[in-house]
């Protein structure tokens, strides 16, 4: 795909944290999305930043293979752009989402902020640089609260848990409290035993979910899965939250998904859920008044 064609972001750059950083949230959050799984979330006290992939890394790295990973979306900032931050989070260790080009550059730029790893990938992200003290391990569970903003690790499924005693599990999904509203970021998984309860245990009003799928291809390279479009909707309409956020797509043109095809089967198969298909470099208040989510159309 020539650059020339690839999709462009709503908006980008400086013009795109200006409008994170002054977008007035009122008792609500705004929520941008920056690409595959990465997303910003901004309430009245923090600003709050998850699976960021703002570089080339992958680019490059599988240059010249047999799975090279083509762009879809040009990215719509470069970590070193980001000068305000009060958490990072990583669901796992996959450079799409905890990105070596995209993080230290942030945690450099932001004296304050704390970054939230799986308990897993610490030494990993250590070795980036990034001292130790603003690296914080992730358990399922352990709240972590920061402002007005409350994070609670659940465990993810990427193909597998790979979970261990001493590690706990290195893919992570965190709950979100922010606004008034409980969002849930999958990061990498597929439906689990134990995910609908989890969602019900927590009233989960929002959750972002991946919908790329998997299949012999992509497991020919090595590439673990997600949840298709049709489980992404089952999930989002078996936990009765009250909106689904895709994520994971239009990123890489050897793994990813038509969102045209999404939007169809929503509509034929669940025409009462609230679907918000976020553009790359888009910001949306989200608002819950009376039990009901909503946010600008």
């Amino acid at each position: 795909m020539e650059s020339n064609s690839l999709i462009q972001p709503k908006k980008s750059g400086t013009k795109l944290i200006e409008e994170i950083l002054n977008s007035k949230v009122g008792s609500g959050v705004a929520v941008c999305w920056l690409g595959q799984s990465g997303y910003a979330f901004k309430t009245n006290q923090v600003i709050l930043y998850i699976d960021l992939y703002l570089s080339e890394h992958l680019t490059s790295k599988y240059q010249n293979t047999s799975n090279p990973h083509v762009r879809i979306t040009t990215t719509p900032l470069r970590g070193n752009q980001i000068e305000e931050a009060d958490l990072i989070l990583s669901t796992h260790k996959h450079s799409d989402h905890m990105d070596p080009l995209t993080i230290p550059d942030i945690m450099k730029n932001c004296k304050n902020a704390k970054y939230i790893v799986p308990v897993a990938h610490m030494a990993h992200v250590t070795d980036w640089g990034i001292d130790a003290t603003r690296i914080h391990g992730a358990r399922v569970d352990e709240k972590i609260e920061f402002g007005d903003v409350t994070i609670i690790p659940q465990p993810a499924k990427h193909e597998n848990f790979n979970c261990s005693e001493s590690q706990g599990y290195p893919h992570m999904s965190y709950i979100i409290q922010a606004g008034g509203i409980v969002f849930y970021h999958s990061g990498d998984t597929i439906p689990f035993n134990g995910m609908i309860e989890i969602l019900k245990k927590h009233n989960v009003d929002v959750v972002m979910l991946p919908i790329n799928g998997r299949d012999k291809r992509r497991h020919s390279y090595g590439t673990p899965g997600n949840c298709t479009i049709e489980e992404a909707l089952c999930i989002a309409e078996l936990s009765g939250a009250k909106c689904l956020i895709p994520h994971h797509y239009d990123m890489f043109t050897f793994n990813t998904v038509d969102i045209g095809e999404f939007k169809e089967l929503a509509e034929e198969l669940y025409p009462h859920l609230s679907c918000c298909i976020l553009k790359c470099g888009e910001i949306k208040i989200f608002i819950k008044e009376r039990g009901e989510v909503t946010w600008e159309k």
